[in-house]
């Protein structure tokens, strides 16, 4: 069979139920991540999903390609033609109409919020909050486009308890550096989603090795970041656009922060009086910081008159 000339998903569906259980999750990763997996080649895609480079080749010939650059090309036929129906009409539409694309991608995170209320497990969610209320220190990585999402969660999990680490990403071995005295009473907080990084992936095998726990956000059970977590919670993040959503993963970040907060209440504010004195006596924000503007603020505006 030319392969290549069909559509990929409908291969994909026409042989799953015959396919071993290491190729099922070949090809649930595909089905889930085709825009990814396009460009990824077979080396890439057995490290996405911690199997051999000759599983994923010996998958390729299994639903009848000739080898793995067949499968491949036949996944970037797949990806160029979904977005040329996206572009025409929807993206043209979208382009024209204003509210249409506030609603579409309103709808879409609306739904990505629900499909992670309903896919996050209860009991994970209270193992992680423990996790990271008893940790002596608290090391977050996050990557490309979960850089926003770590530096989120660092922010906040820095204001209501001590020695929490955000590891700086600028050089390779730097993140490995800060890593130096992770140990077995220490957490890493590992936030990745498609493309997964390989460099978050290895601080995660690094802190085991280390016996650290760890706490893994990412999209499902098939992610590779899986492997190394002591405990797993998912989000999607992928959107039909050039930005990836981050409102789903964000939310489940606010949500830790927000239950640390009220099962330790005495803790938290504890730290967040000692960081108000500090803001206080040093005037950190007494030129750098305004109320609404309903209030009383330490400035004044010259009005302007309608013809300036």
């Amino acid at each position: 069979m030319e392969g290549s000339r069909q559509d990929i998903v409908q291969v994909i569906n026409e042989h799953r139920d015959k396919l071993s259980k290491g190729h099922k999750k070949i090809a649930d990763y595909i089905l889930e991540h085709s825009d990814d997996a396009a460009f990824m080649t077979a080396m890439e895609l057995g490290q996405a999903l911690g199997i051999s480079e000759s599983t994923v080749v010996r998958f390729a010939s299994r639903i009848g390609y000739k080898g793995y650059p067949q499968m491949q090309d036949a996944l970037q036929q797949y990806a160029k033609t979904k977005y040329r129906t996206l572009s025409a009409p929807e993206i043209s539409d979208q382009t024209f109409d204003t509210w249409g694309v506030i609603a579409s991608v309103f709808q879409s995170d609306m739904e990505k919020i629900s499909a992670a209320m309903e896919t996050l497990s209860e009991t994970r969610f209270a193992y992680t909050v423990d996790l990271l209320l008893s940790a002596k220190h608290i090391y977050i990585v996050g990557l490309r486009n979960s850089a926003p999402l770590a530096s989120f969660f660092y922010f906040y999990l820095n204001m209501i308890r001590p020695d929490v680490i955000q590891l700086n990403t600028t050089a390779a071995t730097e993140l490995y550096e800060q890593m130096l005295h992770i140990g077995q009473d220490d957490v890493l907080v590992a936030i990745s989603f498609p493309r997964y990084s390989i460099r978050t992936l290895k601080a995660m095998e690094m802190a085991k090795d280390h016996g650290a726990a760890i706490v893994a956000l990412t999209d499902s059970e098939h992610s590779p970041m899986t492997m190394y977590a002591s405990v797993s919670l998912y989000a999607s993040s992928n959107l039909n656009s050039v930005a990836d959503s981050l409102v789903a993963p964000m939310c489940v970040l606010n949500a830790l922060i927000v239950a640390m907060c009220l099962k330790e209440p005495e803790k938290v504010t504890q730290e967040l009086k000692a960081l108000e004195d500090a803001w206080d006596s040093y005037q950190v924000y007494s030129h750098d910081e305004i109320n609404r503007i309903d209030t009383e603020a330490d400035f004044k505006v010259k009005p302007m008159k309608r013809d300036e």
